[in-house]
């Protein structure tokens, strides 16, 4: 029998139960499983979709003009081109690329990693850095983080050093620019807007 949900002034429990778990695809990059759940009601429902896929790092990040360093880049999801910030993954040190951190926290080489994407991606490097959020990428069917930082005065000292699967164009774009971009729907990473909004209070 389903509980009574009418009334606001009890808490019912919320954890959903686990009952079966099937792994549809499961290589380098994911585990995306199909998964049977049952309710705090009793009630049993299928199907669930969710993936593991590796942490990531977004940065926030201006060069010594107070220009923000932003990429233009194709994306597959939206089958268009975004502007969004340096973004990339972060390689764990137990070597996996997903799954439970247990004692080998992405955390731990986040840092790291956004330091090496912003170099790689942009030929910026900076001295400044500070971290800004950990957050889940998307709570409701994935369980990675994005590790959010910000990085001020940056100075270019090289060239872009892109991998294989990676076309962008660097853009040095003002604070009005940027916003003006987000405003109209052409900034199109959500992860991003928010890094920038915890970003712009912090330099």
């Amino acid at each position: 029998m389903k509980e009574n949900r009418n009334n606001p002034e009890e808490d019912l429990p919320l954890v959903w139960e686990l009952l079966k778990t099937e792994h549809l695809v499961t290589d380098r990059w994911i585990d995306f499983r199909k998964e049977t759940y049952r309710f705090p009601d009793g009630t049993v429902f299928e199907p669930f979709y969710t993936y593991s896929r590796r942490d990531y790092a977004v940065i926030v990040a201006r060069d010594t003009e107070g220009r923000y360093i932003t990429v233009r880049q194709f994306r597959q999801g939206l089958k268009e081109v975004t502007n969004e910030f340096v973004a990339g993954g972060i390689e764990r040190k137990d070597g996996k690329q997903y799954g439970d951190r247990g004692q080998s926290a992405a955390a731990e080489n986040a840092l790291m990693a956004a330091k090496c994407e912003l170099e790689e991606e942009s030929g910026y490097v900076s001295d400044n850095w500070r971290p800004l959020l950990a957050i889940p990428s998307n709570a409701t069917i994935a369980d990675n983080y994005a590790y959010l930082f910000a990085a001020d005065n940056c100075r270019r000292v090289t060239s872009q050093h892109l991998d294989e699967t990676e076309f962008l164009n660097v853009r040095l774009v003002s604070e009005e620019e940027l916003t003006a971009l987000i405003h109209a729907g052409r900034f199109q990473q959500a992860m991003h807007i928010l890094a920038f909004m915890l970003a712009r209070n912090s330099f």
